[in-house]
């Protein structure tokens, strides 16, 4: 059987994220991807231009579908963009007997807001308590907690800031540091730190989806939490690596170059 991963999160009309970025990625890495849109985004290579969340009725009823009849190795969370809907969607997890990957999206690769700030403390109290990894970028942290990453020396401290709201692990993305791209994963006791050459490429959107769905599909396949985080990196820095061009702007990453 091939494991089935189910990702809930926002179309990218660009393709280069979301949703979209979310199949491509299972797809590559082995995995049945299936999906719970919970928002459309017009969008392409220079930002967001409008964005219209889709009732949580309609969320509610595609998990359920999903989950009721296939059923998941793992689900992954991206843009949830209201309170509802990040209430709607923890619910949905704490019932679901599978590992859950939480990208707390807060804004686009352009800097278009993509969650209501009303609807922060919900992913505070909600969303990470029910999360087995969370995977915020810096920008993220510092919405989230108030912890500003100046270095890498800060890593340790936005991390157990995170973790103080109850995710099981954290990876916290320091991919916005100077330096190599370094990445700690930590569930309070164990640390992992994660290195990467850093690549000379702008066309970086989709990243922070691609991350979170490939944890996600390496989870499904059985493996431990840091053995599928690294592995999730891996193909995360061939993806940038292989980012290409596309539309006037910030391009995407490249989620087929595992075939060559």
């Amino acid at each position: 059987m091939i494991p089935g991963v189910l990702t809930v999160a926002g179309s990218d009309s660009g393709g280069g994220a979301g949703i979209q970025a979310d199949l491509k990625t299972m797809l590559a890495l082995g995995v049945h991807g299936m999906s719970v849109i919970t928002a459309v985004t017009a969008q392409n290579s220079l930002g967001v231009q409008g964005a219209w969340e889709l009732p949580v009725e309609a969320v509610r009823a595609q998990y359920r579908s999903v989950v009721d009849d296939i059923g998941v190795r793992a689900v992954k969370t991206g843009m949830l963009s209201s309170v509802e809907l990040v209430h709607a969607v923890a619910e949905l997890i704490g019932e679901t007997d599978a590992p859950a990957v939480v990208d707390p999206v807060g804004v686009s690769k352009h800097g278009d807001p993509l969650l209501a700030p009303s609807a922060l403390d919900s992913v505070r109290t909600a969303l990470l308590p029910v999360a087995t990894v969370a995977t915020p970028n810096l920008d993220e942290v510092a919405h989230l907690t108030g912890v500003r990453v100046e270095s890498e020396d800060d890593l340790r401290r936005a991390a157990e800031a995170v973790l103080a709201y109850g995710p099981r692990w954290v990876v916290v993305k320091g991919g916005h540091l100077a330096g190599d791209a370094v990445d700690l994963l930590t569930d309070g006791s164990e640390e992992h730190w994660l290195r990467a050459p850093r690549h000379d490429n702008r066309h970086t959107h989709g990243t922070g989806c691609t991350l979170a769905s490939a944890i996600a599909s390496q989870l499904a396949k059985g493996q431990s939490v840091p053995e599928a985080v690294t592995a999730a990196k891996e193909y995360v820095t061939g993806a940038i690596a292989a980012g290409f061009a596309l539309g006037a702007g910030i391009g995407p990453v490249h989620h087929g170059w595992v075939f060559g």
